[in-house]
C-alpha cells in the first residue's frame, strides 16, 4: 500500500510520520511535542482521594433509541416513585433548541422537575465531562431531598460517562481543535480519518470516516500526548461510575420505529420547527455543536435557498432513522438493561410492574 504523502519515506512507522499540522507559532509539530498552553481545559474529576464518589440514592434509568416514548414513561415513573428527571440528551441542554430536540413541554412534564434541560447557551461547547459534572450535582441535590432520581435519554456517551466514568485524557485544547476542525471542513473528515488510521488504528476502526467530532478528539489527544487515544481508553483508570438500581430500555422493530420517527418529524414541522430554525438563524445562534442537531442544518439550508423543503424534511427523517440505529447498537452493548418492545400490547404495564417491584425492593419513597 502506498505510503501517505505526509509520512517520512525512511520508515513505515507511524511515529516517524511528519505531523501535517502547524503549531501555534506556525511550526510543524509532531505528536506529543505540542506543549499545552494555559488555555487548555483541565481534565475534570469528581472522585475524592479515597476513591468513594458519594453516598448513592435510588436511581432509575430509561434508555434506548429516539421516538420510543422514554420521556413519557419516565414521567409516569416519577409520579409513581416521587422522583425527579435528569435528562441524558446532548442536544436538550441547549437553550432555544426546543422543537427539534423534542424537549417535553410543561404539560408533558406534568409537574415533575426536570434537570439538565436548557443549561447551555447556543454556540457553547457542552461535553460528556460537562454532563457528568452537572448530572452528579443534580443527583446529589435530588437525593438530599429524599427523592428518587430518574435518568432518561438516548445519548449513549453521556450515559456511559455517568455510569462508568471518563478516562482522564487531556481536556480540549481550543487551538489544536480549531486547526483540525478547519482542515476537516476544508477537505472533508475522511482525510483526517486516514491519518488517524496510521496514528491510532484501533480508534480509527471504532470511529466512522465521517465522524468529525470523534476523529478530531482522537487526533487532539494523540497530538497533545504522543499516546493513542485508544490506549488511554484501555489502560487509564476511569472515574468511579454511578450504577442505576434499574435500567429500562425501550425498543421496537425497525419498520414500526421508523414509522414513528417519520410521524414525529411531521409533527415537529407542524409545531413550528421551521420558524424555530428561522429565529435561531436570525439571532446568529446556528453555530457550534448545537447547530448539528438533526433538523436545524437541513432547514437552515432551505432558508438559504440551497435545498427545497421536501428534500430537507426527507433528510431529517433519514438522519433520525440513522440516529435510532446508532442508539440501538450502542445500548445493546450495555449490560443490565431490561428491554421492552413498545410494539407489544402490554409492554407499558409490564415495565411499570417491574419498576414497582424495584421500588419495593429498593425502598424508594413516593
Amino acid at each position: 500500500m502506498a505510503r501517505p504523502s505526509w509520512c517520512s519515506p525512511s520508515t513505515s512507522s507511524s511515529t516517524a510520520c511528519s505531523w501535517p499540522f502547524e503549531g501555534p507559532s506556525g511550526r510543524t509539530t509532531r505528536p506529543g511535542s505540542w506543549r499545552p498552553s494555559a488555555t487548555r481545559e483541565k481534565t475534570f474529576s469528581v472522585s475524592p482521594p479515597d476513591g468513594a464518589l458519594f453516598p448513592e440514592g435510588p436511581l432509575l434509568a430509561f434508555v434506548g433509541p429516539t421516538a420510543t416514548g422514554k420521556t413519557r414513561l419516565a414521567v409516569e415513573a416519577a409520579l409513581l416513585l416521587g422522583g425527579e428527571i435528569v435528562s441524558c440528551d446532548s442536544m436538550a441542554v441547549y437553550k432555544g433548541f426546543d422543537i427539534g430536540t423534542d424537549k417535553p413541554s410543561p404539560a408533558e412534564r406534568r409537574g415533575v422537575p426536570h434537570h439538565l434541560i436548557d443549561v447551555a447557551e447556543p454556540g457553547s461547547f457542552y461535553s460528556a465531562g460537562s454532563f457528568r459534572a452537572d448530572a452528579l450535582k443534580a443527583l446529589l441535590d435530588i437525593w438530599s431531598r429524599g427523592r428518587t432520581a430518574i435518568l432518561v435519554g438516548g445519548t449513549g456517551l453521556y450515559y456511559r460517562s455517568l455510569t462508568r466514568g471518563l478516562v482522564s485524557a487531556p481536556g480540549r485544547h481550543g487551538e489544536i481543535r480549531e486547526r483540525l476542525s478547519r482542515r476537516a471542513l476544508a477537505r472533508g473528515p475522511e482525510g483526517l480519518h486516514r491519518i488517524l488510521s496510521r496514528l491510532d488504528p484501533d480508534r480509527a476502526r471504532e470511529v466512522g470516516p465521517r465522524d468529525t467530532l470523534r476523529i478530531v478528539r482522537a487526533l487532539e489527544v494523540r497530538l497533545l500526548t504522543g499516546r493513542p487515544f485508544s490506549r488511554w481508553i484501555r489502560q487509564d483508570p476511569a472515574q468511579k461510575g454511578v450504577t442505576p438500581g434499574l435500567t429500562v430500555g425501550l425498543t421496537a422493530p425497525k419498520p414500526f420505529l421508523y414509522h414513528r420517527i417519520e410521524r414525529r418529524v411531521e409533527e415537529m414541522m407542524a409545531a413550528g420547527l421551521l420558524d424555530e430554525v428561522r429565529r435561531l438563524r436570525e439571532a446568529g445562534h446556528l453555530s457550534g455543536p448545537a447547530s448539528k442537531a438533526i433538523g436545524y442544518g437541513e432547514l437552515a439550508s432551505f432558508l438559504e435557498g440551497s435545498l427545497d423543503l421536501e428534500e430537507a424534511v426527507r433528510r431529517i427523517k433519514q438522519r433520525t432513522r440513522n440516529l435510532a440505529k446508532r442508539q440501538q447498537a450502542w445500548f445493546k452493548k450495555e449490560e443490565g438493561i431490561h428491554w421492552f418492545d413498545i410494539q407489544e400490547e402490554e409492554w407499558r404495564d409490564d415495565a411499570l410492574e417491574l419498576i414497582q417491584r424495584w421500588r419495593e425492593k429498593a425502598g424508594a419513597q413516593p
